[in-house]
């Protein structure tokens, strides 16, 4: 026999050998990645049970907010006290009128005092977006219902006046009402 032959029968054997042992020593690494893999899934599956809850849970709350604003807009709106859409800001007010500002006081409007904002408040006009959807003429109906005293008054501007407050715009407000003489352009 010639030697030439033997040694490539002898590399094929010892690489065939090499490859089964190494091919045996990576399986326990296979089993390693397929337990990952199974815990991996677990954990997702779990995730996944967790995230339908929390929808649950979140379609829930949703329905009962809806529930609770619809209840509490349709309250709203059946009472004579609806709250404003627009949120009052004391702090602005006060900054820009140098006193403390109530909401809804009418004697902001430049021309409205104590009494007649008493005449106004008997009438249901309690509020400055009340007085701003009220015409100008209404608010003379009003105070003609106050006698002879009142007649010296002009609410000429007195809507618009209550509109600027009702929307927050206190500087255009104060500085309208810097230029007004009691109420009148």
């Amino acid at each position: 026999m010639d030697l030439c032959i033997l040694i490539p029968l002898l590399v094929g054997l010892i690489c065939a050998l090499l490859g089964y042992l190494l091919g045996r020593s990576s399986s326990g690494d296979t089993k390693e990645i397929s337990s990952d893999i199974e815990l991996w899934k677990n954990k997702n599956a779990q995730l996944e049970n967790d995230l339908r809850a929390c929808r649950s849970q979140l379609t829930k709350a949703d329905t009962k907010a809806t529930t609770k604003a619809s209840t509490t807009s349709s309250f709203a709106a059946t009472t004579s006290t609806a709250a404003a859409s627009i949120v009052f800001n004391a702090a602005a007010a006060k900054t820009v009128f140098g006193k403390k500002v109530k909401q809804d006081d009418l004697t902001l409007v430049e021309g409205i005092g104590p009494k007649i904002s008493q005449l106004f408040h008997n009438h249901n006009v309690t509020a400055w977006k009340g007085l701003s959807e009220t015409s100008v003429a209404r608010c003379q109906e009003i105070l003609d219902t106050g006698g002879e005293r009142y007649t010296v008054h002009n609410p000429g501007t007195w809507p618009r006046q209550a509109k600027m407050a009702y929307e927050g715009k206190w500087k255009e407000l104060k500085d309208w009402q810097d230029i007004l003489d009691k109420g009148k352009e």
